[in-house]
């Protein structure tokens, strides 16, 4: 028999997204969410005893001398199943992490319950895009970009306007640019690279460094600016040094006074989750709404899977003729999905192996 607690654990399976402040440590947003689920989980009316037949010897009433007893059967409860006896019905709520922010940072966090740790993984190593907006100060420089820490440089920056700074952002993000292409992998002078280039489908393939993708100033009153940037394979300490790089090129120094994730892949800081509403209902409520896009996720990861195990199978299939001296072909498959959001996952076929899907 289905309780009403296991019922509830079901409906947690799935991807959903938080606002991490800042100031406060990635791991202790997830246990606040486990103990808050795990709290609610066992908070859930445990079900009714079940009923068992007990006997109870009963003397025949008239004569006390009388040997002869009476059976007399009565429904009691057990009390094996009770929580006093068994204790609480779940012990411990995993929950997953996807691209992790620093103490530093705040933004969307993307966490997931049940099968959804899973869908994680695949989310983690697919080729999205986040988007951050980061604050920064003109003035001063630290021993680690960051607003807070030492400081170990002042200098002055009176004649840094938007223009010069617009100019040094573009000429950073055309040197990313041209780093995305050599990391993709990807013959320019094909039409697959052109169409490609022209819908902004390149991704790093594999391994690679920091990449922006997209780079422009959307606030500027020195010595205060704030900068949105698109960007894969990042880290928070790379974007703080980000700002250290403009202030040198600006002739000047610069610091980062905040780092704020406002999107990874699909998921957007206008459906992330903040802490008064860290509940089993509200997490309910935000896992069905990406119950969509973490299928699509699923699948995109799955298909990966099989790609890298048919491209490896492929090599060796490559290498065996046919009787006619023929090499045999092996078919390739190109497979198009839309998410519910304005993300697109892709897959392109690049020369000598399978198609990759991207969540963008």
């Amino acid at each position: 028999m289905t309780t009403q607690a296991v019922r509830l654990f079901r409906r947690m399976d799935g991807l959903f997204a938080v606002y991490k402040p800042q100031g406060v440590h990635w791991k202790l947003v997830r246990d606040t969410i486990e103990t808050n689920l795990l709290k609610e989980l066992n908070s859930c009316p445990p079900p009714a005893p079940q009923l068992a037949v007990q006997f109870q010897l009963l003397s025949s009433g008239e004569n006390n001398s009388s040997k002869d007893l009476i059976l007399s059967p009565s429904m009691l409860p057990t009390l094996a199943d009770h929580p006093l006896v068994t204790g609480p019905q779940f012990n411990k709520v995993h929950v997953g992490v996807g691209h992790r922010l620093d103490a530093f940072s705040s933004g969307v966090l993307v966490l997931g319950v049940g099968k959804g740790n899973g869908v994680l993984e695949h989310l983690c190593k697919s080729h999205v895009t986040r988007d951050y907006t980061l604050q920064g100060e003109f003035g001063k420089a630290t021993d680690n970009f960051s607003h807070t820490s030492r400081v170990i440089e002042k200098t002055t920056y009176d004649h840094v306007t938007q223009d010069k700074l617009e100019r040094v952002l573009a000429m950073i993000q055309g040197a990313n640019q041209k780093a995305l292409i050599t990391y993709s992998q990807v013959d320019l002078s094909t039409q697959e690279a052109y169409e490609l280039a022209a819908r902004g489908l390149l991704y790093p393939h594999g391994k690679s460094p920091p990449i922006l993708t997209g780079l422009r100033c959307i606030h500027f009153n020195p010595p205060h600016f704030t900068l949105e940037v698109q960007c894969v394979n990042e880290t928070q300490k790379y974007l703080r040094k980000l700002i250290h790089e403009v202030g040198l090129e600006l002739r000047t120094s610069a610091v980062c006074s905040g780092v704020r994730r406002t999107r990874d892949g699909p998921f957007k800081v206008e459906h992330a989750l903040t802490r008064q509403h860290w509940t089993a209902d509200s997490i309910i409520q935000a896992i069905a709404h990406f119950r969509k896009t973490t299928r699509k996720i699923r699948k995109s990861g799955m298909y990966r899977q099989t790609a890298g195990q048919l491209n490896s199978s492929g090599k060796i299939q490559e290498q065996i003729t046919s009787p006619t001296g023929q090499s045999e072909q092996i078919g390739q498959e190109h497979v198009q999905l839309t998410s519910p959001t304005s993300d697109i996952i892709v897959e392109r076929v690049t020369p000598g192996t399978l198609g990759e899907r991207e969540v963008k």
